[in-house]
């Protein structure tokens, strides 16, 4: 693999405006400013201070990414959440900016870190504001269960995304973004033995249902940020989250690893056998920082807690993490 230079960024805020799970009691923790119980409202059975607007948690992956470098800022959402209203109510009430943000990126065509660009497309009007993801994102999909019918994804429309005036950008390889200040994957080499992807995903191909277990339009971001290494942030993580630690090692030659935040992957008994071997292998990477979320799950979020006690931060929405 050729490398490629990732320039330093001097800090990155990265904010959850959807996961999971919402926690308005969770403290500040290290580089994790908590976002409260969200917005006020005013309402006439309140004598004092209002009702409360409180964030929406649900399946689903949104972050907003600030990046700042020789005194400039940028901004750009990465994925957009499974509602097609929930990341942009979030965002108002973190008193986001729509119009501040310079391009979406989408981690894959799963409708869970999609459909809300139905929202942000209403909120923002027609504007020619780059969206990047990768060519096999529209194909159709559906999930295999055993005694149940097969659930068939929604599925993201090119069509749809530029009728409504975004310029829809499709990369299979690494991108730069910001004078190369941020560097999008791309697909990820699969290079570990037990990352196998989802075994029951399937993709409609000339016609027929067949198997996708790798789902190979999952991308992520990556950063350098000064004196600190690599800060990894995924979607879903299908590629399997130590392959992608380590293409993004590969790629731009930087070994040191600063902190990982997104979906991981483990969740379901088809899953839970790879906890134990991405728990040693991300020993090796030696996070400062790890933030398991969306679709990472319980047990393993629970495992991997315990093996990295100083390293571990629980995400909810609204937290903001100054990096």
């Amino acid at each position: 693999m050729n490398q490629i230079t990732l320039d330093t960024v001097d800090h990155v805020s990265v904010t959850t405006i959807i996961d999971n799970a919402t926690d308005a009691l969770l403290p500040d923790q290290g580089v994790a400013r908590r976002g409260g119980f969200g917005a006020l409202v005013a309402t006439r059975f309140a004598e004092q201070g209002g009702s409360i607007d409180p964030f929406r948690a649900e399946h689903g992956f949104s972050a907003l990414i600030e990046i700042e470098r020789n005194g400039t800022r940028h901004q750009l959402l990465f994925d957009t959440g499974l509602s097609t209203d929930g990341a942009v109510e979030n965002m108002r009430r973190l008193e986001v900016k729509l119009a501040d943000i310079e391009a979406i990126i989408l981690s894959h065509g799963h409708f869970d870190h999609t459909m809300g660009m139905h929202g942000i497309a209403e909120s923002l009007g027609r504007r020619n504001l780059p969206v990047f993801i990768h060519p096999e994102a529209w194909q159709r999909r559906r999930v295999v269960f055993e005694g149940r019918d097969p659930m068939v994804l929604p599925t993201p429309s090119k069509s749809a995304y530029e009728g409504a005036g975004f310029e829809v950008i499709e990369q299979r390889q690494p991108s730069f973004l910001f004078d190369r200040s941020l560097l999008v994957t791309g697909e990820v080499d699969r290079t570990t033995e037990f990352e196998l992807g989802m075994p029951r995903h399937q993709a409609e191909r000339d016609g027929d249902w067949v198997a996708d277990p790798l789902i190979m339009d999952d991308q992520a971001v990556v950063m350098h940020v000064s004196g600190k290494g690599l800060l990894v942030i995924t979607g879903c993580g299908h590629a399997g989250i130590v392959n992608i630690v380590r293409h993004a090692q590969a790629l731009t030659g930087v070994d040191e690893i600063y902190a990982v935040i997104g979906g991981f992957h483990l969740q379901g008994a088809d899953l839970e056998s790879v906890v134990q071997p991405t728990i040693h292998a991300l020993r090796e990477s030696g996070p400062s920082i790890l933030v398991p979320a969306h679709c990472t799950g319980r047990v393993a979020s629970v495992e991997l807690e315990s093996a990295f006690p100083d390293a571990f931060i629980q995400n909810s929405v609204g937290t903001r993490f100054d990096l």
